[in-house]
């Protein structure tokens, strides 16, 4: 059985998506990330970066949530559009938009504005900003057409809504009115059963909830390499 590494982050989350939605039977290993699963040996040997998810299937392991996801899709034959080289030039596009733009500016953008330890404008007015702006493009793509890529319902829209449904935690809580199309889209999929699961799948376990030293310690590492 596939087994899927998770927490209750947006890029397991997305995943998680896709499980339920593709109904693929899974065991879900829970790798908490403020007590430090992510670096022991044991997670470091599926994904040397100790980031989650990942995803050992059979003799597979693949980890980055959109490598997954392309994965999946392509080993189910689901939430893929037309089989095309133009709609495979935007599956791939707008995908790696998402994993390249929109889910780093966004992390970096919860993370200077909630859990820095210095607040720096600088910083956090960069991550806002450029977290608006890649959130602005799926925005104006999504006012022109119901999903990512045209009328299907694909990988790409699960892996925006992975971070978009964070935009109120992101960028403020009332941002979503300046991204109507891109909040149809992730009110649409949020009402979906499986999106309920998906969510619902880190209660199945009791993560550590508090930011303390020991959470920062194995969360921002870089606090003791300073």
């Amino acid at each position: 059985m596939l087994k899927f590494y998770y927490n209750g982050s947006p890029n397991p989350t997305k995943v998680a998506l896709f499980l339920e939605e593709a109904g693929l039977e899974y065991e879900g290993v829970p790798v908490d990330t403020r007590r430090g699963d992510q670096f022991k040996p044991a997670f470091l040997a599926i994904n040397a970066n100790g980031k989650v998810p990942a995803i050992v299937d059979g003799d597979v392991t693949v980890f980055d949530s959109n490598a997954i996801l392309l994965y999946l899709a392509e080993k189910t034959g689901k939430f893929l559009p037309a089989n095309t080289p133009a709609a495979r030039g935007e599956l791939l596009s707008w995908l790696m938009l998402v994993a390249t733009g929109v889910g780093p500016f966004s992390g970096q953008a919860v993370h200077f504005k909630h859990f820095a330890p210095e607040k720096i404008p600088y910083a956090n007015n960069r991550y806002q900003f450029e977290a608006k702006r890649h959130f602005g493009i799926l925005d104006a793509r999504l006012a022109k057409q119901p999903y990512m890529v045209g009328k299907t319902y694909t990988i790409v829209d699960m892996d925006v809504w992975g971070w978009a449904r964070m935009i109120p935690f992101a960028l403020g809580e009332g941002t979503w009115a300046e991204f109507p199309s891109l909040k149809r889209l992730v009110d649409e999929i949020s009402a979906r059963p499986a999106a309920a699961r998906a969510i619902a799948l880190k209660d199945k376990h009791a993560f550590k909830t508090d930011m303390d030293d020991e959470a920062r310690g194995h969360m921002f590492k870089h606090l003791k390499a300073g």
